[in-house]
Parts: structure tokens; C-alpha cells; sequence
């Protein structure tokens, strides 16, 4: 699929690559803007207002998402515009426009965008040994239980930044 998602020339389908490298929802992606990028440190910081928890999420960027920043670089109308434009509005794209992508690339409608979230978490707990909270942070999900929520402090980025690349490569190994 990421074969088909990589020979489409379309928006959209860099988006879907750039979602399904960075597990994130699909809205986080539709409405990214560049000033959220830092090309220096590799990092996507989503404002707390856009996520669904209301508290700023830092995404590590693998190679291959970076790859995906570049291609639509040229894409870009001014510094603060949206990294995935729709053509014909000039603001972020539809949830339509990624599904569409999406099931062009898999040649079929059964698969969904939220589904490369869930693969995502599913690669972490069957085929890795990350812990399970460094696979739920990647996702920013929230702690449920409100003691062990109190004592978390840190974000494992780093943890994250090395599961994230090794999440990339193996979305990409048979490209």
C-alpha cells in the first residue's frame, strides 16, 4: 500500500504516508501548518487546541516523514500555510480526501485512516518490545488512571524518536 500511496502524486496521498509515519488522527494531519514544523530538531509540535486531550503533542519525525515534508514543500504558498492543502480551497484537506487516498492505494474500501493508528499500536505490541506507554504516548493517548496520570512528567521522546524510525522503516521495507 505505501508502494501505491508513494507512486500517487496527489496532496492527499502524502498526507496518509505522513499519517501513517507519525500514528496520528487525521485531523492533526489535515490542518498541520509549517510554523508547527522544526526542521532543525526534526520535530512536529501540535498546539494543545488541535489535539483531542488539549495538551500539545511533540511528534519525532522519522527519515521518511521528513521525505514527505520535502515533496510537498514545493507545495507551499507562504510560511504559515497548511502543510496539505486542499487544491481548491487553499485550507486543510477533507477527511474525504485522505479516505479517498487511502483506499485508491489499497484498491479497496475496507480500510479506514483510523485503522493505521490501530496497525500502528498492534506493530508496537505484537512485533516489538517497546513498552506499552511509550506506544501509547506516541499515540497521545491519555492516562485513565488519574494517581499514575499525577506522577507522569516526561513525554519519552527519545524512546519515542527511535520507535517512530523503526515504525517508518518497517512501513517501508518492501518499498
Amino acid at each position: 500500500m505505501i508502494d501505491n500511496l508513494q507512486k500517487s502524486e496527489g496532496i492527499s496521498a502524502l498526507a496518509v504516508q505522513f499519517l501513517c509515519l507519525c500514528a496520528s488522527r487525521s485531523s492533526e494531519v489535515r490542518f498541520a501548518r509549517w510554523e508547527e514544523i522544526d526542521l532543525n530538531e526534526v520535530i512536529w509540535t501540535i498546539p494543545d487546541q488541535r489535539m483531542k486531550t488539549g495538551k500539545e503533542h511533540r511528534v519525532p519525525l522519522s527519515t521518511q516523514a521528513m521525505e514527505v515534508l520535502k515533496k510537498v514543500e514545493a507545495l507551499k504558498k507562504n510560511k504559515d500555510s497548511f502543510i496539505f492543502p486542499s487544491i481548491k480551497t487553499g485550507k486543510g484537506l477533507s477527511d474525504v480526501a485522505l479516505s479517498k487516498a487511502l483506499h485508491n492505494a489499497a484498491n479497496t474500501k475496507e480500510v479506514t485512516i483510523h485503522g493505521l493508528r490501530s496497525t500502528f499500536r498492534d506493530w508496537c505490541g505484537e512485533a516489538t518490545n517497546w513498552p506499552r506507554d511509550v506506544a501509547e504516548m506516541a499515540l497521545a493517548h491519555t492516562i485513565a488512571n488519574k494517581v499514575e496520570a499525577a506522577y507522569r512528567r516526561v513525554d519519552l521522546f527519545a524512546k519515542r524518536r527511535d520507535m517512530m524510525q523503526q515504525w517508518a522503516d518497517y512501513c517501508y521495507q518492501e518499498s
